[in-house]
């Protein structure tokens, strides 16, 4: 009955971006999974519905939370989602501990019309932008995990409709009802960091990192920095964990 992790992707990318945090987990005996969210990764085929989404994440936190107390994981739109998910008014789900990576903003207003506007001028292009984002990934992501957000294929047609759902969220309210161990991991030079005081506000119990020199990619520019911090909130959660007999 040992802790639980459980991954999810941010947008375009999918269940690939965690390779390098599978492996270390699994070196360490930790039992971890990443899930594909609809319209992503081997679920590229399906449209992306925002329901669906939260009912991927709640089978596989329900599945994990059998074998023993889970941390959830979520990355970007993954982390978003994760924190509605999280934070549900009604029935909290069984998530005893939580990592929110690059994620702390509000998806709502200019900032969310912004992303979309250039969400779509990329999508415009011959090549949906395919060229640009494996130049940048080259650039700025180390050998051992340059390759993991391509692997499972890019979701170039789920991203408008996926960021559009975001609007839809209550996020401060959900984030205000997030009472287990917590941890937001953002990158100094991430984008979505302008709400991360108003997020540690939200949640006076959470612990906010910032690691430096790193980008949005947080998880994949140093990932064994990353990682120690996952090492982090599982010693922490077995900490808490009743002991078996």
């Amino acid at each position: 009955m040992g802790i639980q992790v459980v991954f999810v992707h941010g947008i375009r990318t999918s269940a690939t971006m965690w390779r390098a945090q599978l492996s270390h987990l699994a070196e360490r005996g930790v039992a971890a999974t990443a899930v594909d969210l609809p319209g992503h990764g081997s679920r590229m085929s399906e449209a992306f519905v925002l329901d669906a989404a939260m009912a991927t994440i709640d089978d596989a936190v329900r599945d994990a939370a059998a074998r023993g107390p889970v941390l959830l994981v979520g990355h970007s739109m993954g982390g978003l989602i994760s924190i509605a998910y999280a934070g549900a008014a009604d029935s909290p789900p069984p998530v005893a501990g939580f990592i929110g990576a690059s994620c702390t903003a509000l998806p709502r207003g200019a900032g969310l019309a912004a992303y979309r506007f250039l969400a779509r001028r990329f999508n415009a292009l011959p090549d949906k932008g395919l060229w640009l984002t494996t130049q940048m990934l080259a650039a700025t992501l180390p050998d051992e995990t340059r390759f993991d957000f391509a692997a499972g294929g890019y979701a170039f047609d789920a991203q408008d409709v996926a960021l559009a759902s975001l609007a839809a969220l209550d996020l401060a309210a959900d984030v205000h009802r997030l009472r287990m161990p917590l941890w937001w991991i953002n990158g100094q030079f991430d984008q979505l960091r302008p709400q991360e005081r108003l997020f540690t506000r939200l949640t006076p119990h959470s612990e906010l990192i910032v690691v430096p020199r790193t980008s949005h990619l947080v998880t994949a520019m140093r990932p064994r920095v990353f990682n120690a911090l996952l090492d982090l909130a599982v010693a922490t959660l077995e900490q808490g964990a009743p002991q078996p007999s």
